[in-house]
């Protein structure tokens, strides 16, 4: 039997808290665990910085990857950095 408060399902309300409570305490596991392989790739020598770069990157398509370089380029260019 559902109760409702003032017009609101509490049922309905309280099935939505708890699942979103769960998937919030999944996500810090995850970020855990994200750190931890950071930590791993830094103790073996790589750049995290740049493998963060390159994660940005992969997540885009290529025509804005060959954008962003574009500009990038246009912009070092215009600032006198090209060598």
């Amino acid at each position: 039997m559902t109760t409702d408060v003032g017009g609101i399902a509490a049922d309905r309300l309280k099935s939505f808290v708890e699942r979103i409570e769960r998937l919030e305490e999944e996500k810090r596991g995850l970020s855990e665990d994200i750190k931890e392989v950071y930590a791993e790739s830094k103790g073996t020598g790589f750049d995290n910085k740049i493998i963060r770069q390159i994660i940005r990157l992969r997540k885009m398509d290529k025509a804005d990857r060959q954008e962003q370089r574009a500009i990038l380029e246009l912009y070092a260019e215009a600032l006198g950095m090209e060598d």
